[in-house]
């Protein structure tokens, strides 16, 4: 009998057949799958399938309750942080409820409560920031004019406008400033 190079046996490639080529997986004989291996097959995927959809499921409840937690520990720190300035508001109105009585004391009064809401800010991390006679630093000073002043080194705050609060990259807002003129 000749060859041609076809080969009658069921899985097995033509070609590989004739001409002696190497066989891949691909070219690899497929089983014949039985109905009790099929059945397995569909159980497995059915299982996997499963087992999938649960790990969906899990990976939504820890999102939602992550964002449940989330919302409820923003709600505690805006209820501490209000808290915290309830004695300050407590104080101005006391200080409001005694203005016609003793007007230096009065004065007196609310430079008290503004020293009581600069300890508060520092208490959250926030310490007030008005130094004149430093050097101009742009990450902690806004400048909102410049001034001849012969007296003060060039690029030095010669007066602040305004404090700012806070310290690096924790900071509300730079210190609205003055800088000396640069001399010449």
């Amino acid at each position: 009998m000749a060859t041609t190079g076809k080969s009658t046996e069921p899985g097995t490639s033509v070609e590989a057949a004739g001409t002696g080529a190497e066989s891949g997986p691909q070219d690899a004989p497929v089983p014949a799958a039985g109905p009790d291996k099929i059945t397995e097959l569909e159980a497995k995927a059915a299982e996997c399938e499963d087992r999938w959809r649960r790990a969906m499921a899990d990976a939504d409840n820890v999102r939602k309750r992550h964002a449940a937690e989330l919302r409820a520990e923003r709600e505690a720190e805006r209820a501490r942080v209000a808290a915290a300035f309830l004695p300050v508001v407590d104080n101005l109105e006391l200080a409001l409820a005694h203005a016609e009585a003793d007007p230096t004391a009065v004065v007196q009064g609310v430079l008290a409560i503004r020293d009581q809401a600069v300890q508060l800010l520092a208490g959250l991390g926030y310490e007030r920031d008005a130094e004149s006679g430093v050097p101009f630093d742009p990450a902690r000073h806004e400048v909102v004019a410049v001034v001849d002043e012969p007296a003060t080194e060039p690029n030095t705050v010669a007066r602040v406008v305004r404090p700012g609060y806070g310290t690096g990259g924790g900071q509300l807002r730079p210190a609205a400033v003055a800088v000396a003129k640069p001399r010449g």
